[in-house]
Parts: C-alpha cells; sequence; structure tokens
C-alpha cells in the first residue's frame, strides 16, 4: 500500500479541495468556462481513467510523497500528463503519416521515472477496465523495454509506412470517418467573445488569406476541460479545414510544487527537442497553441485499436516515443539508461500500483462528495 495522505497542516487537502484551490488559480490566469467545467466533473465521477486524466494537479501533489524515492531519478523533458491516450497521429510535411504523444499542455522537466510511472498507472486502470487485456507486469515491462531501446538506439520517429508497418495497419484501419469527423465538428456551437488576436492567429493558420471560417467552442480533452478553445472550420476546395486554438499556462506541477523560481512553459521546448518528425502546422503564439485538426491528425483511444492487434506491442512502442521525447535534454539518454540498469525489475510496476491506490482513494472520495452534493442541491 502507497503510504497514507490524510488532511491535517502539514498534509495534503482533499481531492475536492484540491480541485476547488485549483480551478481558483486557474480562473486567476484565464477565464473559465463554467458548463465545460461542470462537464468534467461529471466526466471525473462517472470513470476513474477520467479522473486520471482530469487531474494531474492532484497527481503532481501526491506523486513526490507516494513515490518520493524516484523524485531523485534523472530530469528529462518530461511530457508530465501522459496517459496510454496521449498518443495520436498527424502529417509530417511530406505528407506521411506520423504516430507519436500528441499533447504536450503541462510539458517541463522533470524526473524521467515520473512520466514512466504514470504512462504505467493508465495502463493498469485500461487493464481494469477491460481496454488492455495483457497482465499488470507484462503491460509495465513492456513500457520499460521500449523506453530502454530508444535510450540505447537514439531513438527514432514513428513514420507509419515501411518501418512500422503493424502500427500503421492498426491504426489506419480504424482511424475516423472524414464524414462522421466533419459532422460532430460542424455540430459544435458557435464560439463567444472570441478575442481579436485569436481571429487573427486563425486567419493567418490558413492556406489562404481571407478564408471565411467559423469559429466554434469544441468541448474536448479532459485535463483543459473548462480553459477557452476555439475551433475555426472552413471550406476550402472541395472539401472541410479546421484549426484549433487553446491556450498555454505553466504546468499544474508547478502549482502543486512551488518554488520561488516559476517553470517556463515547456510545450515548444520539448516538443523542438525530442527525437521527433514534426506537425507543419502547429505552432505557438503569445502562449497560444494554433493546430491543425482534421480525421488523420488526431488522438487515438485504445478502444480504437483492432481488436487483433499486438497489445504488447503497442505499449513496448509507447515506451519508446516517450523516451524519444526524453531524450531532447542534454546527456539524458546516458543517466537514465545507467539508473534504469540499477532499479530492481518490478519498479515500475510496485510504483504504478502505489499511484493506482493513491488514484482510487481520490476518485471515490470524489464520487462520494459529489454525490452528497447533488442530493444537497
Amino acid at each position: 500500500m502507497p503510504p497514507a495522505i490524510k488532511e491535517g497542516t502539514d498534509e495534503l487537502p482533499n481531492i475536492v479541495v484540491a480541485s476547488r484551490q485549483y480551478e481558483q488559480s486557474l480562473a486567476s490566469q484565464l477565464p473559465l468556462i463554467r458548463d465545460d467545467l461542470h462537464r468534467k466533473h461529471e466526466l471525473m465521477t462517472g470513470s476513474v481513467f477520467c479522473f486520471l486524466r482530469a487531474t494531474f494537479y492532484r497527481w503532481a501533489q501526491c506523486f513526490p510523497r507516494v513515490c518520493s524515492e524516484l523524485m531523485a531519478a534523472p530530469l528529462a523533458l518530461s511530457v508530465g500528463d501522459l496517459h496510454v491516450e496521449n498518443y495520436g497521429t498527424w502529417r509530417d510535411a511530406e505528407g506521411r503519416l506520423i504516430w507519436g504523444i500528441n499533447d504536450f499542455d503541462e510539458a517541463l522537466p522533470l524526473p524521467y521515472a515520473q512520466d514512466l510511472v504514470r504512462l504505467a498507472t493508465s495502463a493498469l486502470l485500461a487493464i481494469n477496465e477491460g481496454d488492455l487485456r495483457l497482465g499488470p507486469r507484462a503491460a509495465c515491462d513492456a513500457l520499460v523495454e521500449g523506453y530502454a531501446d530508444s535510450l540505447a538506439t537514439g531513438g527514432r520517429p514513428f513514420v507509419l509506412a515501411e518501418h512500422n508497418r503493424w502500427l500503421r495497419d492498426a491504426m489506419t484501419s480504424r482511424l475516423r470517418d472524414p464524414g462522421d469527423y466533419w459532422k460532430h465538428l460542424a455540430s459544435s456551437p458557435a464560439a463567444e467573445n472570441v478575442p481579436a488576436e485569436i481571429r487573427v492567429f486563425l486567419q493567418e493558420s490558413m492556406p489562404e488569406p481571407d478564408l471565411k471560417f467559423e469559429v466554434l467552442h469544441r468541448q474536448a480533452g479532459l485535463g483543459s476541460l473548462g480553459r477557452p478553445r476555439f475551433t475555426a472550420i472552413a471550406d476550402w476546395r472541395g472539401g472541410k479545414i479546421a484549426r484549433e486554438a487553446k491556450p498555454l499556462i505553466t504546468s499544474a506541477w508547478a502549482w502543486a510544487n512551488p518554488s520561488p523560481k516559476a517553470p517556463p512553459i515547456g510545450y515548444m521546448a520539448t516538443i523542438s527537442g525530442a527525437v521527433r518528425t514534426p506537425d507543419p502546422f502547429l505552432q505557438v503564439r503569445s502562449n497560444w497553441v494554433i493546430r491543425r485538426l482534421a480525421p488523420y491528425c488526431s488522438r487515438i483511444e485504445l478502444t480504437q485499436i483492432p481488436d487483433d492487434s499486438d497489445q504488447q506491442k503497442l505499449l513496448r512502442a509507447m515506451g519508446f516515443e516517450l523516451a524519444n521525447v526524453a531524450q531532447g535534454s542534454p546527456k539524458a539518454a546516458k543517466l537514465i539508461f545507467a539508473d534504469l540498469n540499477h532499479r530492481e525489475e518490478k519498479w515500475l510496476l510496485n510504483a504504478a500500483k502505489d499511484m493506482l491506490q493513491a488514484t482510487l482513494a481520490d476518485w471515490n472520495l470524489w464520487k462520494m462528495r459529489k454525490t452528497t452534493e447533488s442530493k444537497a442541491v
């Protein structure tokens, strides 16, 4: 069992209080959309996997306490709020289909083990919910094996062509139907109070100047649900195209673990340093991420992977891609590889189980408090 996390003067507040405090901090940095926050709270109640995805701020409070010995692991560029559905596809400048990590909103340098433990914890939750059919030990071993292989070989982007045919087949066999994708996107309500600066960013990201577009409000993600998000959709030369703008703020890790000098936003530094084939449409302007949306440029859910796919191979690829990111830190590969070689065989499994128990305890309390609040209303 993990160390107990109790309320008290020197301990963490409970999950309900922590969530309220974090949202108050967010509200001081950007305008929050209350209906989206309410939706987020509902999703957090309904699924522990959704709860994990939506509460990186709480994870950032708990991890240094539950896995304190891992805080001494070598630092590396890190995703932060990583999970097994934080992988997707995009097109590179040559039109090739690329697979990899596709969300870096919480990125900053952290002990490399943090990303691995969070990824493994999400895999254990996926196993519990029936979305992965591996045993916990096999899942964790696959992640570590892929991670170590990337470090040992210098890493390599996942271009879904001749070198990663199995992954290409798994991704393209169930990628979103374009008709359904655009119909769903177009069903989003019109966005209100779109800042003039954002309209300029969206306009300049279009393939032609003065192209007319509609700005919609799309509910997407979980960790960022409640924050402003503007989606521009247009008709261009026979089909639909879309761009999205979403804000960047300092990682929730800095909120949970304050220091005299707050870390900078790590989004572009992490992407630029990683062993990666970039998305040519992705840019950051005035702390806003501008990116293309399309059926082949989106997150891939585990339920979209064909039942006959090799899930152990998929997790190994996830570990490999994660180490691709970590290698953006100077000298990281050598230090991390040495640290991995000195750890006992089940270190990742044990740490993930501890964080799983802490997450389940928070989720159960969240459900109980929210049910009580609903009855009171």
